[in-house]
């Protein structure tokens, strides 16, 4: 029998004050949904994913999985309702987009329990239990579970709260949702009335407890950022479990996809956007800023370095401070180090590439290439203006702009011609006092 995952994300997120929606804003550098995508396809046979109308962004980020349009915002149960026809011969969990954090081994556990019960739930203890619907339980089962609005003070003094989660069988489950009575106050269908459902028939209610950053909902960019120091700080642990050295950890900032592999050392005040793979020993020194790079092994960035995509460093190469590297192949043990700017270039091996120098790639309408071979020296503030290329061996003098070819072994002057004034300096400072 197969699992089937319900994800419900149609909701607007109009407390985000965005227009961008909610499923979609980004937790370390991925959206909320795919977050929640990633941990379901490790646990469940299928997922299911209940958008609102005119959401195709969100349907697109839930590729491949099936998507499901709720045609009117009618609360919880009725958008889980909306693939009824989906629910399959096993087990149903009905989970949010905008509660993504839940680890693949919570939701087994949730299955887990749900064999010895006709329906099981997620709750949590929060530090501050606040406006959360209570979990009512006596001799370990679920009794009711109450919104803050309609508790008793005893009841709210109940720590044990609701995170939302449902996980029934298939035709338990559409039985319950099909009973659902709209709210009094809103005329809406919530997915919490499946708790009494399930009681009133005598079937057992079991809770799973899992913590707190796991079962947090996000409807505000203040949880979006707490959210994201959640994740930052499980990323940042997992890589220095694995090997990598980070000095000042609580200043790294690491994408969902971060790849560091054993003994890479990371300075303070680090970001690294998605798609960054560093491999084994290299160092990435304080302030640098990568994205949708490969770093090598033994290869040194930083500090103040930044790596845009597209970029691959080789073994052993230097990108060193004010350095921005963008959809360029750095050879191995060639050097760029200090405030330069490599667009669109291949340079070879053992090259070294000058203070100050720059490609010039783009001419406001197309992106040409510069490249340069192995064993160049080019030096401070020259201008390389592509299409171009340096043979290997060849030596460029500083200032040079540099705008045809360079054969191999070639010394290239693309300077301009040194005209002196003798005296033109004081007589130029005398006409300025003079005005």
């Amino acid at each position: 029998m197969t699992a089937t995952a319900v994800l419900l994300a149609a909701g607007l997120g109009t407390r985000m004050k965005s227009a961008l929606p909610k499923a979609l804003h980004p937790i370390a550098g991925r959206p909320m949904l795919n977050h929640l995508i990633a941990s379901c396809e490790a646990v469940f046979d299928r997922i299911v994913v209940v958008v609102g109308p005119d959401m195709d962004p969100v349907a697109q980020a839930a590729a491949p999985h099936t998507v499901i349009v709720q045609q009117q915002r009618l609360g919880t149960a009725h958008a889980a309702l909306q693939a009824e026809a989906l629910f399959g011969n096993g087990d149903v969990a009905v989970l949010y987009a905008d509660n993504p954090l839940i680890r693949p081994e919570t939701m087994r556990r949730l299955l887990e329990r749900r064999q010895q019960a006709g329906l099981a739930l997620l709750a949590m203890r929060p530090a501050e239990p606040g406006r959360y619907g209570r979990v009512i339980a006596s001799d370990g089962e679920v009794e009711r579970v109450v919104e803050w609005a309609d508790a008793t003070e005893a009841e709210r003094a109940e720590t044990l709260c609701n995170a939302g989660v449902l996980c029934a069988a298939a035709a338990d489950f559409a039985r319950w949702l099909h009973a659902v009575e709209p709210s009094p106050a809103k005329g809406e269908y919530y997915l919490t009335d499946c708790v009494a459902l399930a009681r009133a028939e005598k079937k057992r209610v079991l809770a799973v407890e899992a913590p707190e950053p796991e079962l947090r909902g996000i409807n505000s960019r203040a949880e979006l950022a707490e959210a994201e120091a959640t994740v930052q700080a499980w990323l940042r642990r997992a890589a220095m479990d694995a090997g990598a050295t980070l000095t000042a950890p609580e200043t790294v900032f690491l994408s969902w996809d971060t790849r560091l592999a054993p003994d890479v050392t990371v300075g303070p005040h680090t970001v690294f956007g998605p798609g960054v793979s560093v491999a084994t020993g290299a160092q990435i020194r304080a302030f640098s800023h990568l994205e949708s790079c490969e770093v090598g092994p033994g290869a040194m960035i930083g500090p103040y370095a930044r790596l845009r995509p597209g970029t691959v460093i080789e073994h052993d190469g230097h990108v060193g401070n004010f350095c921005e590297l963008k959809a360029t192949r750095l050879g191995a043990g060639a050097k760029v180090n200090h405030l330069t700017y490599l667009g669109d270039s291949d340079i070879g091996c053992r090259t070294n590439v000058g203070a100050g120098t720059i490609t010039c790639n783009y001419d406001g309408f197309n992106k040409y290439r510069t490249t340069i071979g192995q064993n160049v020296f080019v030096g401070s503030a020259a201008v390389l203006v592509a299409p171009v290329q340096l043979g290997d061996g060849a030596f460029v003098a500083a200032g040079s702009v540099v705008t045809r070819d360079v054969a191999a072994d070639a010394m290239s002057f693309g300077r301009a011609t040194q005209i002196d004034k003798p005296g033109r300096a004081a007589a130029f400072r005398a006409s300025k006092e003079k005005a």
